[in-house]
């Protein structure tokens, strides 16, 4: 290996992004794209996203798979685009070349072995053999009109294992007409050291040739060996949108791009604003979610969570960077929880064009800290319901619930116990009911009726979440009770619905009882 490989110089190199989740990505366990999201994605891609080629299916795979092609390139020739619309094709002399022709595809990835392991015991030939038989498909693929490519698969561990037969390959194929010689890490096997070595060791030697990297991400380091390969001196780079593929996965595409545009100053032709976008579309199709923290496209990655970070970027934008939101058309958020801080709070209601006394900002941040203590995470959606909450919120103390715990079947009856402090005086209470709210219904009369109090009845009950919310976002309970001579309404809000109707009705009793006791 030629260790003293020397860096390719980046400045203002443009490094062709080849994206495969449509290929590899589809490799991904249980992926299957239907033919309506294949071509929905190649769209998207191509035609927003920008991205310089696409690998769109592995030929002879399946009718649907040739159908979905078929469209993708229909309206690739309609758009311009025919030239970047790529099939993997294999060493079957007409067979891929011929399945390829039909769909109207223009280009053959032409998949060699790039491994003597490989090469001898899955195919049981030699070297020379199956080099004449690359070629032969070569030569035919030319004949029908198609552009070439060649992947090497296994190349990582065949250049290590024989660095003789990759040679003895490249040196039978160079002179062929093959645009770009694709060399992967098919098994994710490499560290960006040899990626470096290995990789300059292959533009030196063939410096006439163009090489594209096919990173995998078994270890972690897909990224970081997308940074070596460039710096070797590739032309192209593979991944993929939410690092789809097999096993662990190709390398994100979003990482790659804008990790070769901020460190290394190299132009791609991403489209950055439409990345979000694509790889919501992509998730959704894929029924792959993606990690919250997952870098760039994730949900929780442009959001401040310390106090200390809210305080910093109000006073001086101390902890913004070149990596912002706005050019992936996202925006900063401020986490409210139990460690939010004044001016946590403060960027919120600035989002919510909305203007508290500095008293009431305690009390509304305190009730948040309070609620963050059950590990709960509030969005700016959640805090319109808190305010209204703690502001319309009396501090009466005439009962304390001070412990409650709901069990529930399906075809059981909810049963609720109840540990509650009324003027003083600590009582415990069990109830049975049609679900947990009636339940404690009726654990609750128990203790009152000591006190000569009954819950009036209800009018109206009604359950929101914030516009936009999900299963994990706040609850507002808001009951409406029918006191005899007028309707009154209190509100409860907590994670649990169960437990915010409770509370709107810990809210009445507070009132009510103040109010005996005050006439």
């Amino acid at each position: 290996m030629n260790t003293q490989s020397q860096p390719v110089a980046t400045h203002s190199r443009n490094i062709e992004l080849m994206d495969t989740t449509l290929r590899d990505g589809e490799q991904t366990q249980g992926v299957a794209f239907t033919p309506m999201e294949k071509v929905s994605i190649a769209k998207a891609l191509l035609q927003f996203l920008r991205v310089d080629r696409i690998e769109v299916a592995s030929a002879r795979v399946s009718e649907g798979e040739k159908e979905a092609v078929s469209q993708i390139n229909q309206w690739a020739q309609q758009e311009g685009f025919a030239d970047r619309v790529e099939v993997l094709g294999f060493v079957d002399h007409t067979r891929s070349v011929d399945w390829i022709k039909s769909t109207g595809g223009r280009v053959i990835n032409l998949l060699a072995k790039g491994s003597e392991k490989h090469c001898r015991e899955q195919l049981g030939k030699t070297l020379e053999q199956h080099a004449a038989d690359v070629l032969q498909t070569i030569d035919y693929a030319h004949q029908q009109g198609l552009k070439i490519n060649l992947y090497l698969e296994d190349w990582s561990n065949g250049y290590k294992d024989s660095r003789d037969y990759v040679y003895g390959l490249v040196q039978a194929l160079q002179n062929s007409p093959i645009s770009h010689f694709m060399l992967p890490d098919t098994l994710g096997v490499m560290a960006p050291d040899e990626v470096f070595n290995s990789l300059g060791d292959m533009c030196q030697r063939y410096p006439h040739l163009k090489f594209d990297f096919h990173p995998h991400n078994d270890y972690g380091l897909a990224t970081a060996n997308v940074m070596a390969a460039v710096r070797a001196g590739v032309s192209a780079v593979h991944c993929t949108i939410n690092c789809l593929g097999e096993r662990a996965g190709n390398a994100s595409l979003a990482e790659v791009a804008v990790v070769l545009r901020d460190k290394m100053g190299l132009q791609v032709s991403i489209d950055e604003t439409h990345l979000v976008r694509i790889s919501e579309m992509v998730e959704n199709f894929s029924g792959k979610r993606v990690a919250a923290n997952a870098p760039i496209v994730g949900a929780d990655v442009f959001t401040q969570t310390a106090g200390i970070h809210a305080d910093g970027d109000q006073k001086g934008g101390l902890y913004k960077t070149k990596l912002g939101p706005e050019r992936f058309s996202r925006t900063r958020s401020y986490a409210l929880g139990k460690m939010s801080g004044k001016a946590s709070l403060k960027k919120n209601l600035e989002l919510l064009e909305v203007e508290l006394s500095e008293d009431d900002q305690k009390k509304v941040l305190a009730r948040i800290v309070s609620i963050g203590d059950s590990k709960q995470t509030i969005t700016t959606d959640d805090l319109p319901f808190i305010i209204a909450d703690v502001l319309e919120s009396k501090n009466y103390q005439h009962i304390k619930l001070l412990d409650c715990s709901v069990n529930s079947g399906l075809d059981l009856q909810s049963t609720v116990s109840i540990r509650v402090e009324v003027k003083g005086e600590k009582h415990q209470a069990t109830g049975a009911g049609n679900g947990g709210f009636d339940a404690f219904i009726n654990a609750i009369g128990k203790v009152l009726k000591n006190y000569g109090y009954q819950l009036p009845t209800l009018a109206d009950y009604e359950i929101r979440i914030p516009k936009g919310g999900h299963t994990n976002a706040l609850t507002e309970c808001v009951i409406t009770w029918d006191c005899g001579n007028e309707l009154r309404k209190t509100r409860g809000v907590h994670v649990n619905q169960v437990f915010a109707s409770i509370l709107a009705a810990i809210k009445l009793i507070n009132i009510q009882l103040h109010e005996s006791v005050a006439r």
